[in-house]
């Protein structure tokens, strides 16, 4: 299987497609339609995604040129009372949006998606990765879990959220410090 994943354009004709299929693969794992206060970001692609400069959209292509997947990250743009001084605009980011078509799912392609997308977040400056997941979702945990990120808080609400974040910002070692320094700075 050959897979072309490219960072969406402010073109309308792809932007209409990437929204297309994320309401069918929301409608698909949730049951339900465009919700207002959930779906900003879906569709308003351009501020949430596009245009501001540490953001970006992700979107992997099969040989025939269908969507077959989707992630975005940008800079943590959540007001969680809980979360208050955690995270920061300027040094996490958040993860959104990765959903991979159900024939493709288990080939490896949410993983070769996320590593794009942690990538693009470490060339841009974030230390941290936020998200957040529903334990209803099927193997969605236990993925965020595999990739490295840990749980912050298990909401046991109505959804089953569950947020987590990764730390990923690489600690930087210069010759001339000693081991204690880093034992510090841990």
């Amino acid at each position: 299987m050959n897979v072309n994943i490219k960072e969406l354009r402010n073109d309308s004709n792809e932007i209409g497609k990437v929204q297309e299929f994320l309401f069918k693969m929301i409608k698909k794992e949730f049951g339900y339609d465009y919700v207002p206060e959930w779906h900003q970001d879906i569709v308003n692609m351009d501020e949430y995604y596009i245009n501001p400069k540490r953001n970006t959209f992700f979107v992997a292509y099969s040989d025939d040129d269908e969507i077959i997947g989707t992630i975005g990250i940008r800079a943590y743009d959540k007001n969680f009372e809980k979360f208050k001084g955690l995270y920061s605009n300027e040094t996490t980011s958040s993860i959104w949006r990765l959903f991979v078509d159900e024939r493709y799912r288990r080939c490896g392609l949410a993983s070769k998606i996320y590593s794009i997308a942690e990538n693009f977040a470490k060339e841009n400056g974030f230390n941290d990765i936020y998200l957040h997941t529903h334990r209803n979702l099927d193997g969605a945990l236990q993925y965020w879990t595999k990739m490295g990120f840990i749980i912050r808080l298990d909401e046991q609400d109505d959804l089953e959220t569950v947020h987590m974040d990764k730390h990923i910002k690489k600690l930087e070692i210069s010759p001339q410090a000693s081991i204690l320094t880093y034992a510090i700075k841990l």
